[in-house]
């Protein structure tokens, strides 16, 4: 039975023109689109005029089956419940950010003489400062390693640091002054971290008037090895001076610049705290409506300010597009900030060379994105070559197996379309119930488990499938693939080569061997997919046989659960008193019975 076509007359008659958030739905009830307005009848009626709209506009708007309402008390309440229903939904014709996480920070302690220097990510809950926030994790411990090598705190946690009789390798490399075993006194200490806090203010020139007077005082009293040591301090200053672009003291500034070029658009974003810039990031949101770069721009920041939790808000937002929204959208960043937030084109002098700097970077990265991009095209149609395809593949699947001597084995399947790896649709599969080391039953459960889910309709079929292996594995393929009467994807195999040199891998096309030039686009595609299985596969294993290690033998014991395995690891004071004991010893633990002991006993000797 077909569903009814939408009657746009009938409903926007009904419209109100209230300010509200509209949302945009299909026939199987998945949400299209978010959009929020300051007048909801004038904004919705407007993607039901009879001309001007986008040919993307109107294949959306042709998909619509519904339109539901939200009325809010302002167009601001507005724009804050589009960005949590983009957030939570993820429509496919808004623009969403995928990394929505909140940044990292450099984080001081505050507890005790001796504070610690630390990575942070997440609410900013314990006592003590935050410094950032950083683009990126790298650049945080790139950070971290500066302080270290300039002020030498400590950077261990509290268990290690109370624990210690001598000092660590930190110390050795001059990283650490050695406050875990008294080498340093707590006053000078402290000074040590205020000048941290100087730095990371961006007072970078104080600090360095500290160190030449403590430089020529060392000098003064004969302390020549101390002298020599504030020397190369302050040479190192200069140098992490020269590559920080500190650009005065004052200054809490993103900057946001956006390039568009073959319909693809590119963001990049700097961030400056106290003058001082910390690091950029790059960003390209699709533009499925083709929006122009004012109002990309404007999603873009909603995304990037409203939707994530914990985001540092900077007092002026440079921008080098802006749109209708940006008065909304400054109230809205006001409100969350609880304080006056600035959003400008305009500007002169560093900012404007900050935001010189940001264009440039995203036009650099656009043009390398593109050709990456084009390159990945490329590939796609050698393979079609390679492998007689009447036509262009779009989608391919890897699956790879690891393993080490049978242990924790772990399937991995990589996803890539012709823009290159598709990381959202990767999976990975603990393999069971087989013989330790069996690749080829371990191939075939991974590959039941995923196409027995593609068949009910969980995703989507690849055009391609991709085997780590020869004709064995490839055969153990098809075996699978025709129980479960999938015959409309192409399997292709890869041998390693001899000595198992990149390049010379012998490929199964369908059981029968096939030339693909290894140094040749297609090869170069089918070598990074393959790589990329592995990759996915070892991580996997490593961390599910990380897990295993963690975990105390006595979990997979029948019938001794966390009370149990507490009273035996009290009692004997450890996993070992408990492997040592005899079964009229383990029966003396209270809780354990005497038929509950020789479990235990055969269980842990068997």
């Amino acid at each position: 039975m077909s569903t009814p076509a939408f009657d746009a007359e009938a409903f926007l008659k009904t419209l109100t023109r209230k300010p509200g958030v509209y949302r945009m739905v299909d026939a199987d009830d998945k949400i299209l689109y978010v959009g929020k307005a300051r007048n909801l009848k004038n904004r919705v009626t407007s993607y039901f005029r009879a001309s001007g709209l986008q040919a993307k506009t109107m294949a959306m708007v042709a998909k619509i089956a519904r339109i539901e309402i939200t009325v809010t008390q302002s167009e601001t309440e507005a724009l804050l419940l589009e960005q949590s229903l983009i957030k939570a939904e993820r429509p496919p014709y808004n623009i969403v950010l995928r990394d929505d996480k909140s940044y990292p920070y450099i984080y001081l302690t505050d507890h005790g003489d001796y504070p610690r220097l630390t990575f942070h990510r997440g609410a900013k809950r314990r006592n003590g400062r935050y410094f950032g926030p950083f683009p990126s994790a790298y650049a945080v411990r790139d950070s971290i390693n500066i302080l270290q090598k300039l002020f030498q705190l400590r950077h261990c946690d509290d268990s290690y640091f109370k624990n210690r009789s001598r000092p660590c390798l930190q110390y050795q490399i001059q990283r650490c002054s050695g406050p875990c075993v008294g080498l340093i006194d707590p006053d000078d200490y402290r000074e040590d971290v205020e000048l941290a806090v100087l730095f990371l203010e961006g007072k970078s020139q104080q600090v360095l008037d500290s160190f030449k007077r403590k430089m020529d005082q060392a000098a003064a009293d004969l302390e020549y090895e101390k002298a020599a040591r504030l020397r190369d301090q302050i040479q190192h200053l200069r140098k992490v001076q020269e590559n920080q672009y500190v650009h005065g003291e004052g200054g809490d500034v993103d900057i946001f610049a956006l390039a568009r070029e073959s319909g693809v658009n590119c963001v990049q974003a700097l961030f400056v705290r106290k003058g001082r810039m910390l690091g950029q990031r790059t960003f390209y949101p699709k533009n499925e409506l083709e929006l122009d770069v004012e109002d990309v721009m404007d999603a873009f920041l909603s995304q990037y300010y409203l939707a994530s939790k914990n985001r540092d808000l900077p007092k002026t937002v440079v921008v080098s597009h802006i749109g209708d929204d940006r008065d909304v959208l400054r109230e809205a960043l006001t409100t969350m900030g609880s304080r006056k937030v600035e959003i400008v084109r305009d500007v002169r002098g560093q900012r404007a060379r900050w935001l010189a700097l940001a264009h440039e970077n995203a036009s650099l990265s656009l043009k390398s994105f593109i050709a990456d991009r084009r390159n990945m095209f490329a590939r796609f149609v050698a393979l079609q070559d390679a492998l007689s395809m009447e036509t262009m593949p779009e989608r391919l699947e890897c699956f790879d197996i690891s393993h080490t001597m049978g242990e924790a084995t772990v399937a991995s399947c990589v996803v890539f379309d012709s823009n290159g790896p598709l990381k959202s649709d990767y999976r990975r599969f603990n393999i069971e119930d087989i013989t330790a080391g069996d690749d080829y039953a371990a191939m075939e459960q991974a590959l039941r488990r995923r196409y027995t889910r593609l068949k009910q309709g969980e995703g989507r079929l690849p055009d391609v499938l991709v085997i780590d292996g020869g004709p064995g594995q490839v055969g153990r393929a098809h075996a699978v693939l025709d129980e479960l009467q999938v015959d409309d994807v192409q399997i292709l195999g890869i041998a390693k080569g001899p000595d198992r040199r990149v390049g010379l891998e012998r490929y199964f096309l369908n059981g029968s061997e096939i030339a693909v030039d290894g140094a040749g686009d297609a090869g170069h595609l089918l070598q990074h997919i393959r790589d990329e299985a592995h990759r996915f596969a070892i991580t996997g294993h490593r961390q599910r046989r990380q897990k295993a290690r963690q975990q105390s033998e006595l979990e997979g014991i029948e019938g001794v659960g966390p009370k149990r395995r507490k009273q035996l690891l009290t009692h004997f004071g450890g996993l070992p008193g408990v492997k040592g004991a005899s079964v009229e010893e383990l029966a003396k633990v209270p809780g354990i019975s005497r038929k509950m002991a020789e479990t235990v006993y055969g269980a842990l000797h068997q």
